[in-house]
């Protein structure tokens, strides 16, 4: 049994200031020449993201809705057995869940992982009340290990001197840190959560900054201890990858976009498709270079509205994406990537003129169209998915489908191959729209909890490439 140091960190709510610390943490811990394995609790892209880069190694999305437990332990062992410690960003409130048990929470999560736990509390406008809180989260649920707390947006020592001592009085957890009020917030929000790290020109001296709050204000060599004090953990032994698939003497090549537009992936995702066979090329929607042959097309999400000008005006490439699935090409979308496959992307009162593989279009809402995870039952025929499959994924979408565009404007929707059983999908609770062997969907799924995908896809690569057709 691996002895993996790890802990997990969660808040009170979101905005409780939890990404900071976790970023602060992290790359303060790489500063002193630990190997820190960073990990996100929740269908989030652009946090682990930001924890990618302050650990300075990718990270891995953690979800209990998505993954079964034994693969969720196995993927964290490995991810986490070669480095020095473990730090897993929790999501929302700590105990908050799919249902009034808790499910899926960052509690269960740390429960799962049998991971001590520090708690991240915004003590603004908050004295004494603080140590109500803190008894009520290290007494609600039963076999939580409460670590340890760190104080954030305290208003200076005073204040600071009175947390700490009614939470030292009143329970017997320890305050391990308390950082003072900003007075601007480093990595600012918007509707998405934090905003994307690819936005942001000067990432590192975020993070160094973040790393010397941290060792200014907390006490780091008390949290690498009940790091360190994590029990053994043991991983089920059972194959977490998908079996590679007969490929012939050449592994078929799939491209995925990596760009300013599309870049959300769990590189689980990504991952698993080179287990299953695939060799894996990134592309641009915005470049103007030429494009490998490619035997398959994987478009993530992203932000596509804030590419939408540039993506409009790359006319050769919307071409191209137009030519290869009328081609046959096995082309996969999410979120982002369908609204690229759209016709028509509305934002800021101006139409855009995308691919045009779907006679629909998508328009950008003022409030979240699809959020939170989804359940969908595969109905059709399509490359990617058997029929009856029930896939678990997560949608988080402020774009609306539209049944009609004005290019066309004649209404006609094409086939769908998922009925929703929860979330919002596309049109009418339906979702992941078809057009000969390009599949797009708003939900977006985990390899490893539809561990047929990622072997499929190659198959569909393979098939494709063996009767290849020149673009």
């Amino acid at each position: 049994m691996p002895h993996i140091p790890r802990l997990v960190l969660a808040g009170l709510s979101g905005g409780s200031g939890k990404t900071l610390v976790s970023l602060g943490l992290a790359r303060a811990w790489c500063e002193a020449g630990h190997t820190v394995a960073p990990f996100k609790k929740g269908p989030d892209y652009i946090d682990a993201a930001w924890l990618g880069l302050a650990a300075k190694r990718p990270a891995t999305n953690l979800d209990p809705f998505l993954l079964p437990e034994e693969t969720l332990l196995d993927l964290f062992v490995e991810k986490a057995a070669p480095c020095d410690l473990a730090i897993v960003e929790g999501n929302r409130g700590l105990f908050d869940g799919g249902d009034v048990t808790g499910a899926f929470s960052s509690s269960q999560l740390a429960r799962t992982l049998d991971a001590p736990l520090i708690l991240v509390i915004d003590a603004t406008k908050m004295t004494r009340t603080v140590a109500a809180i803190v008894h009520g989260c290290a007494t609600f649920e039963r076999g939580l290990n409460l670590a340890g707390v760190i104080l954030n947006r305290t208003a200076g020592e005073r204040h600071r001197r009175i947390l700490r001592q009614s939470i030292e009085h009143y329970t017997d957890i320890p305050v391990l840190g308390a950082l003072p009020k900003l007075s601007d917030n480093p990595i600012p929000e918007r509707h998405m959560g934090l905003i994307s790290n690819r936005e942001y020109g000067d990432q590192e001296a975020i993070l160094t900054g973040l790393a010397a709050s941290l060792r200014d204000c907390c006490d780091l060599d008390a949290l690498l201890a009940i790091a360190r004090s994590a029990a053994d953990i043991s991983p089920s032994g059972k194959k977490l990858w998908p079996l590679p698939v007969s490929t012939g003497p050449s592994r078929p090549r799939i491209g995925y976009v990596l760009d300013a537009a599309l870049w959300f992936y769990y590189q689980e995702n990504l991952e698993a498709l080179r287990h299953a066979g695939a060799e894996l090329v990134p592309v641009s929607l915005l470049g103007h270079e030429p494009w490998p042959a490619l035997h398959g097309l994987y478009l993530g999400g992203g932000f596509p509205e804030t590419q939408a000008r540039a993506l409009a005006d790359n006319a050769a490439v919307r071409h191209r994406v137009l030519t290869l699935s009328r081609q046959g090409l096995p082309i996969y979308a999410e979120c982002g990537g369908f609204m690229y496959l759209c016709e028509e992307l509305h934002a800021e009162n101006t139409i855009y003129p995308m691919a045009g593989i779907f006679p629909l279009a998508t328009t950008l809402c003022a409030r979240p169209q699809g959020l939170g995870y989804a359940e969908a039952e595969v109905t059709a025929e399509n490359p990617f998915h058997p029929v009856g499959t029930i896939l678990k994924g997560h949608e988080f979408h402020y774009s609306r489908c539209l049944a009609e565009s004005h290019l066309t404007g004649h209404g006609h929707t094409p086939p769908f191959a998922l009925r929703m059983l929860r979330g919002s999908g596309m049109l009418g609770g339906l979702d992941g729209v078809t057009c000969r062997n390009t599949f797009a969907a708003y939900t977006h799924i985990h390899a490893l909890g539809a561990t047929h995908w990622a072997g499929k896809f190659v198959e569909a690569a393979v098939r494709w490439r063996d009767g290849e057709t020149e673009e």
